[in-house]
């Protein structure tokens, strides 16, 4: 599921369909752009042994997060996304860089460049801390024992 309106979007649907491939597994291609095209693809991975949307971390896909969450739980689907804030909402589980970080590596560059130095000459950064966050009550609500190796790997477990 991803938002077509968003450029990066086509980046990380070839990416993730490489890697599906890869793995033996079926990736369908859901671009929205309103919340009952939203609704239309949830119900369809509903009706599907093992279906489980990917959410990229798009503003669009973010800010429909409570409604993907209600129906993803009353389908008893998983909800696994790079951002954190699928996870508050009741989601399973989030595996992502850390935002906060993320804009501290900005604050970073922005005090370089002001101090002179040339954005050309700088190199591009990369995320260096990603977390992972498990709840507990979202995998309660759909049915999944995980494991304690995971719960233990886990960054942050909301309970």
């Amino acid at each position: 599921m991803y938002n077509p309106g968003n450029p990066g979007s086509s980046v990380t649907l070839s990416s993730a369909q490489a890697a599906a491939s890869e793995g033996g597994v079926e990736l369908l291609d859901a671009p929205v752009s309103d919340l009952p095209a939203i609704e239309a693809v949830l119900a369809k991975l509903g009706r599907e042994s093992g279906g489980a949307p990917i959410l990229p971390p798009d503003p669009f896909v973010i800010t429909h997060r409570k409604r993907i969450v209600e129906l993803a739980i009353h389908s008893k689907m998983p909800i696994v996304s790079a951002t954190r804030p699928f996870v508050d909402e009741g989601g399973l589980m989030a595996y992502g860089a850390n935002i906060p970080n993320l804009f501290r590596q900005s604050a970073d560059y922005v005090d370089r460049i002001l101090r002179g130095q040339k954005p050309a000459d700088m190199p591009v950064q990369q995320p260096t801390k990603f977390e992972m966050i498990v709840n507990l009550k979202g995998a309660k609500a759909i049915d999944i024992a995980l494991p304690a190796t995971l719960l233990a790997r886990a960054d942050e477990v909301i309970e």
